[in-house]
């Protein structure tokens, strides 16, 4: 099996179509059908149901194509590795986050890392937890912030926990103040609120929504769909009230009034992910040590 031979079979694949995979490739098509026949004697399966005008995937095809595509990922973090020079002064980081981390940990923290390593591309993806974690493991990512626990737990990652982050109550600051007036809210208060909820997938939406029937209710949702910057400018809008973290509300607090909860209180765990099966690159290494020593 040679490493050319699975880089068409994937642009087959993704593209359905082997004249198209040909261009995508920049080879003859004859000589990427040769190629592709050759793999499958190889195998001793056939990859692709051939038919006029419409290809597909054989069930082996399936098989192959994710771990092909994770072939192919590290073969390219591997030539990006061996590529950065001495000093860190080129190269890239694909790092994973969610929307509120983006929001609250990580400005800080990516400053002082392109300060320190102007040279270094920074490739952030925003995603939830779940979705991340999936990038990570076909070899999209470097390294990943997820909350804990994983949707999903996978002993193929490694996770190491950054910090344990308070959730607290935001409101418009020309709405009453929710719990009454009282300095801290409890989330049984929240039932009495038209809560502004992230959209499904989101991990603050699962936590806020667990967390309230626990308190034997269903919470009431006036907006429901955005992500951070949309649902903090609806509650700025006095739309309703929503349960953010700390970090975000003290960063963007501006036009919102924050609230403590009463103890126990809502928390969520950030952690740091990466495969467990390959070491992340240099930059990728350098980011993660910055990132637990802040």
């Amino acid at each position: 099996m040679q490493f050319q031979q699975l880089q068409y079979f994937v642009a087959v694949a993704e593209t359905r179509h082997f004249t198209r995979a040909a261009d995508l490739v920049h080879v003859a098509q004859p000589s990427l059908s040769q190629q592709i026949k050759s793999l499958e004697r190889e195998l001793g399966a056939d990859l692709f149901l051939r038919a006029r005008g419409n290809i597909t995937l054989t069930d082996a095809g399936e098989a192959l194509l994710p771990l092909a595509r994770r072939i192919l990922a590290d073969a390219d973090t591997a030539r990006h590795e061996v590529q950065e020079l001495a000093q860190l002064r080129s190269g890239r980081v694909r790092l994973g986050a969610t929307p509120s981390l983006c929001t609250g940990l990580l400005p800080d923290v990516l400053r002082a890392f392109h300060d320190r390593y102007p040279g270094i591309r920074l490739l952030i993806e925003e995603g939830g937890s779940h979705d991340l974690v999936r990038e990570l493991a076909r070899g999209a990512l470097d390294l990943a912030l997820v909350v804990l626990p994983l949707p999903t737990p996978s002993p193929a990652l490694t996770t190491v926990e950054l910090l344990r982050e308070d959730l607290v109550v935001v409101s418009s600051p020309a709405a009453p103040a929710p719990g009454r007036g009282r300095s801290t809210v409890r989330v049984s208060d929240l039932e009495s609120e038209r809560l502004v909820m992230f959209r499904h997938g989101y991990d603050l939406r699962e936590l806020t929504v667990a967390a309230c029937r626990a308190e034997g209710f269903e919470p009431d949702f006036a907006v429901e769909g955005g992500e951070m910057d949309a649902v903090l400018g609806f509650v700025r809008a006095g739309l309703g009230v929503a349960v953010v973290p700390r970090m975000v509300a003290t960063r963007s607090g501006r036009g919102l009034r924050v609230t403590p909860l009463a103890r126990p209180g809502l928390h969520r765990t950030i952690a740091l992910a990466h495969r467990s099966d390959v070491a992340p690159p240099r930059a990728a290494r350098e980011l993660q040590r910055m990132l637990l020593e802040r």
